[in-house]
């Protein structure tokens, strides 16, 4: 069986980075290792400590009921199993059931049981970012104050790292796949999970769905709200018992019904009930749980509108905002008076529409919905004045400045001006805010996020296409903006379209050798790389590297870019030959122009000797391999993540060369020091591990190589879950050490599970699955052999 080759840190494509510098370093694009922090940083990230109470939790919320929820968390958050994963909870349930006020009330009860307990956003990785970004502001002020976002990330993920016992509240997470990342680097202390999603989950979690509320439990909550904690007469228990059965015992209508209520003080409970059974027809269209608030809605909406009109403005506008920390100054504009505007949210935050904080103000995702329903759209033409004014009243970052530092104003903006272009209503044009589309897209590019850009290119795309023409230069740069942000964003096969339509304009437009058309035309490359289509990949990158030549010279940096973009897809598709004759043209000028030891030079040299391995000349792979090595010991330090991936490098190189003595002792150092460095499930120590493996296995050992296999499969399923790709492997590596030591039955099962997971993900015909197919046959063939014949 083949066994995978350790990574090496290699840029690739004609927007990528370098990978493997420290840790897990979390940009906007994808999972990559190419922040380096100082030894300084990360010394204060070690020697840091949290002082006694920090947090950043919202006020202790009302939680009634709950019990038996409650103490499922507890007994998850301190379950010690002996499992390499500490267990993380996650809660789930449609939106208004209560799975953030559990979350919220939880944390607020067991503050003396972390040395920081710290909310998360975690409804988008960029939001996830923004939230571990601010811990490292927090903890590290000063510094944090002149340090790069992903600098401030990476500080923050080494912090929890070094200190055990935190608890990390992940709200309203949207894509388990966003949390992958996390769930197997971040060890030392618990995580909580509140989403929507039930499904999708890897094993390393505990799922439980929170329903709605017992009838008992709904009523007390409506009459705790309604009645200021008085007791409730019969009359009105009764009562509310009958309008939480109404409202479904959800506990955001409960939360709103009450508050209108305590509000309006000469309403009973029985004619509020009667009043909200006249909306039922009139609700909007949607889950019931959207049906149920836009009655308690419309009925609130009533009173405000007579005892504050501006109100209604307020709410309709925050409808198209981003639902949190919505800064009080975008909303000025609504009235000139500031009593005006303050009553006004008043009012709202004493009905339950919205949170206040002096100021921000935060508002529930489906009442938004329920409120965007609304004919006409109202507010929508207010947020986009609101957005408008404000951003015109900011500096953009200069242009010539590759990663801006963090810009409060600017990070504070951004998230609504993204939900305001992804909630444009159909036909509708935002003229105001496109000027302000492309300048916050191009912030963020900037900035490595390109992913959250997503809905400001498509709006920008579509003014673009309606107001010059599919084939105008500034909307053929709109749609290769686009398809990168897809690329990303990892939906491939939406990038791949819109670089076609793109490259086939510039080539009518432009002309073959433009280096605009040559840009488009790298993109696509790169995209079919990465789509697993060699063929077509391999033939636009020698077209794109002959015209480079010609058009910039044979040393320019794209030039150089394209020649090693064009040695990968080569030695992708096997032809080795040609892959290390580019390789080894592309060191030289490296050499040339930057010297022996820049980074550049190193990770053009490690490509290389990646290549010469690939190729079978591991005499000459392991010479670069141990020049690499040291270094990289010189200028980066032995613990440094891209030194640990040079000695994994050449702990391969040696096993394949067949000095397994060397190869073992390297491997266990470098796994020794991973687990040190990165803790025990980050995934390159799960690299490392699955290295020792394959090298017991090739010397003998295959206990110690089974044993190996073992954990490192059970970590995988924890982690990522039954049926990802790296599982899938690991499963099939720890099949073959089965059917290597004899155990044909042990083997074939794993076997003939990873192959119905492989046809089920990757189809009958990928690769994997045809490799899964053919060691199955194998197995099946080896054990009929021994069988005795009748």
């Amino acid at each position: 069986m083949t066994d995978p080759a350790a990574t090496s840190a290699t840029a690739a494509g004609p927007r990528s980075i370098a990978a493997g510098s420290i840790g897990t370093a979390i940009t906007g694009d994808v999972i990559t290792g190419n922040v380096i922090l100082s030894a300084d940083a990360l010394a204060s990230a070690r020697d840091t400590p949290a002082p006694p109470g920090t947090n950043n939790l919202g006020p202790r919320p009302l939680c009634v009921g709950r019990e038996d929820e409650l103490a499922w968390l507890q007994r998850v958050l301190t379950a010690d199993g002996g499992s390499a994963v500490t267990p993380v909870p996650v809660v789930h349930g449609l939106g208004g059931i209560g799975k953030t006020t559990l979350a919220l009330y939880y944390a607020h009860c067991r503050r003396d049981d972390h040395i920081l307990i710290w909310w998360i956003n975690a409804e988008s990785p960029a939001r996830l970012e923004q939230s571990l970004a601010a811990l490292a502001a927090r903890l590290a002020p000063t510094w944090a104050a002149h340090a790069a976002d992903q600098e401030r990330i990476t500080w923050a993920l080494n912090w929890l790292h070094w200190h055990p016992g935190w608890l990390l509240v992940l709200d309203n997470a949207e894509d388990p796949r966003d949390l992958h990342p996390y769930l197997g680097s971040l060890t030392g202390g618990h995580l909580l999970i509140t989403t929507r999603r039930a499904t999708g989950w890897p094993r390393a979690v505990v799922t439980r769905a929170l329903g709605t509320l017992a009838p008992d439990e709904a009523a007390a909550l409506l009459c705790d709200h309604a009645l200021h904690g008085a007791p409730p007469t019969p009359r009105q228990l009764l009562d509310a018992r009958a309008l939480a059965a109404d409202l479904g015992h959800l506990p955001l209508a409960l939360d709103q019904a009450g508050a209108y209520l305590a509000q309006n003080r000469t309403i009973s409970i029985g004619a509020y009930r009667r009043k909200l059974a006249g909306k039922l027809d009139r609700a909007a269209e949607g889950t019931d749980a959207e049906r149920t608030i836009a009655r308690v809605w419309t009925q609130t909406l009533s009173a405000l509108t007579t005892r504050a009109p501006l109100a209604i403005e307020v709410l309709h506008t925050l409808a198209w905002l981003a639902p949190d920390d919505i800064p009080v100054t975008l909303l000025r504009h609504l009235d000139d008076e500031d009593d005006s505007l303050a009553e006004a949210l008043g009012a709202l935050s004493s009905y339950s529409m919205i949170a206040l904080t002096p100021e921000t103000v935060s508002i529930h995702r489906l009442l938004q919905t329920v409120l965007r329903t609304a004919p006409g759209h109202p507010g929508r033409a207010h947020a986009e004045h609101a957005l408008t004014t404000a951003f015109d009243a900011l500096t953009e970052p200069p242009d010539h400045l590759p990663a801006p530092a963090p810009d409060p104003a600017w990070d504070a903006l951004i998230p609504h001006l993204i939900a305001l272009a992804a909630g444009t209503p159909p036909g509708h044009r935002d003229a105001p805010a496109i000027e302000h589309y492309d300048t916050a897209a191009r912030y963020l590019h900037r900035r490595r996020h390109n992913a959250r850009t997503i809905a400001l290119r498509e709006a920008l795309l579509a003014h673009r296409e309606r107001t010059l023409g599919s084939a105008h230069p500034s909307t053929l740069t709109g749609r290769d903006d686009l398809a990168y942000a897809h690329e990303v964003a990892g939906d491939i096969q939406r990038a791949i379209p819109l670089y076609e339509s793109t490259l086939a304009q510039r080539e009518q437009v432009l002309g073959d050798t433009h280096p605009e058309t040559l840009r488009s035309r790298s993109h696509l490359a790169y995209a079919y790389r990465r789509a697993g289509d060699l063929e077509r990949a391999v033939a636009l990158f020698e077209t794109t590297l002959a015209q480079r030549e010609q058009v910039l010279g044979s040393t320019h940096p794209h030039t150089l870019r394209s020649r090693g973009d064009l040695a990968y897809a080569y030695r992708a598709a096997g032809d080795h030959e040609r892959a290390v004759a580019l390789f080894e043209t592309t060191l030289t000028q490296h050499e040339q122009l930057f010297g022996e030891t820049h980074p550049e030079t190193l990770n053009s040299r490690t490509d290389l000797a990646y290549a010469y391995r690939r190729a079978g000349d591991l005499e000459r792979a392991i010479a670069l391999h141990e020049t690499i090595l040291a270094q990289r010991e010189q200028v980066l330090g032995d613990m440094h993540p891209d030194t640990l991936a040079t000695r994994s490098d050449l702990a391969y190189a040696y096993r394949r060369a067949g000095d397994l003595e060397r190869a073992i002792a390297l491997h266990e150092s470098t796994l020794a020091q991973r687990e040190q460095v990165l803790g025990s499930t980050h995934p390159h120590t799960l690299n490392s591990r699955t290295d020792l493996a394959f090298a017991y296995q090739t010397a003998g050992d295959l206990q110690g190589a089974i044993a190996l296999f073992e954990t490192t499969l059970t970590q995988h399923e924890q982690l990522f879950g039954d049926t990802y790709p790296d599982t899938l492997t690991s499963r099939n590596h720890l099949a073959y050490a089965y059917e290597v030591a004899g155990d044909y039955e042990r083997a074939i099962a794993l076997y003939e599970s990873t192959l119905a997971q492989r046809e089920q993900v990757l189809g009958d015909t990928h690769p994997d699955t045809l490799t899964s197919r053919r060691y199955l046959a194998q197995a099946r063939a080896k054990r009929d052999k021994r069988l005795p014949r009748p």
